[in-house]
């Protein structure tokens, strides 16, 4: 029986970094409780970003024992009831649409008897949205992703899909097109955002896609994704032509100023400052050892020492205590855990 097989709704940027927060430490399940490695750190992840569209999501799909049929965002979609013409489209060109689908089906070694394959993206051009460059263009299909769905119990995952477009038919691929590149440290995942915003600017004064074809017009913005422990991650940053109040554009951020907070932490944590309150806080020159217990208590004593020593420092910077508390309690837990595996 044919079912809608839904896109997965796009985050926003501060949605990664909460998720990362709660996941980054996270190792496995052990007795039905979760179990933590606090020495891990916060990763850098590399995401790739495409140009967000201002159209409607659809797709197609199929399976050897449901055949073919097409998709808008909430419903399955026909001819007779359709969405901007997507499924008139789609049924039109069946054949070119199933070429694709056994492309995915051969370059994965996936038999359509064992799984669902869907092809998502979106659909734009005249009639389907208005006041953007891309709606100058023919109505067109722009693949973003391929998803498998297993028939059993298997949970469904994303394959690669680059090399999927049929130029004739007006079914692109959004990876054609320009593309963007960036690593988000997930320790100061703020410092990224001034590069979010400078490529979402770009984008929203000039769509690239639609300057490919020869047109004017604004973009929408930018859909970023990487990937972590094996699962895709999705955000999306708008221009703010195109925020409405559930999606926030990011706020700018000082640069110089988060450079300088970084520089004055190392500056005032020298390694003999973090070793001497790691000697205290675990007595260690009295035969205490290491104990994760007191990470709380070592981390407050380097910060109550650069208070006390370096306040003046920190002053003449136009900084405030509050500015720099982060990235030294940084600094101190990661000593804490490099003299752990010495």
């Amino acid at each position: 029986m044919k079912k809608h097989i839904s896109f997965p709704s796009i985050e926003q940027f501060r949605n990664i970094c909460s998720y990362i927060n709660k996941n980054y430490a996270f190792i496995g399940i052990q007795n039905g409780e979760p179990v933590y490695d606090v020495t891990l750190l916060k990763p850098t992840i590399k995401f790739r970003g495409t140009v967000k569209l201002h159209g409607t999501n659809a797709s197609v799909c199929y399976n050897a024992t449901d055949g073919y049929w097409v998709q808008s965002r909430e419903n399955i979609i026909t001819p007779e009831k359709d969405n901007a013409g997507f499924a008139f489209f789609a049924e039109s060109n069946k054949v070119e649409f199933l070429v694709l689908i056994n492309k995915v089906l051969q370059d994965n070694s996936l038999k359509s008897t064992d799984c669902t394959v869907s092809i998502y993206g979106e659909w734009v051009g005249k009639g389907v949205q208005k006041s953007v460059g891309v709606s100058n263009l023919d109505k067109s299909f722009f693949i973003i992703g391929v998803k498998i769905s297993p028939n059993n119990e298997e949970p469904a995952y994303w394959v690669e899909s680059n090399c999927l477009s049929c130029f004739e038919k007006r079914i692109y691929n959004i990876n054609d097109y320009e593309t963007y590149s960036l690593d988000v440290d997930f320790i100061r995942p703020d410092v990224a955002q001034n590069k979010l915003i400078e490529y979402t600017i770009e984008v929203e004064k000039e769509c690239p896609i639609a300057k490919a074809f020869g047109f004017e017009g604004i973009g929408e913005g930018i859909v970023w994704v990487g990937e972590y422990k094996g699962q895709l991650l999705r955000f999306k940053v708008k221009g703010e032509l195109h925020s409405k109040s559930k999606v926030k554009t990011l706020n700018t951020v000082d640069s110089e100023k988060v450079d300088q907070i970084l520089f004055l932490a190392k500056q005032v944590t020298p390694e003999w400052r973090l070793q001497q309150m790691l000697e205290q806080s675990c007595d260690l020159l009295n035969g205490g050892q290491l104990d994760r217990s007191k990470l709380g208590d070592y981390i407050r004593l380097v910060i109550n020492d650069v208070v006390k020593e370096e306040l003046d420092v920190i002053a003449e910077t136009g900084l405030e205590l509050k500015d720099i508390n982060k990235p030294i309690s940084d600094i101190a837990r990661k000593y804490f855990f490099e003299q752990e595996k010495v």
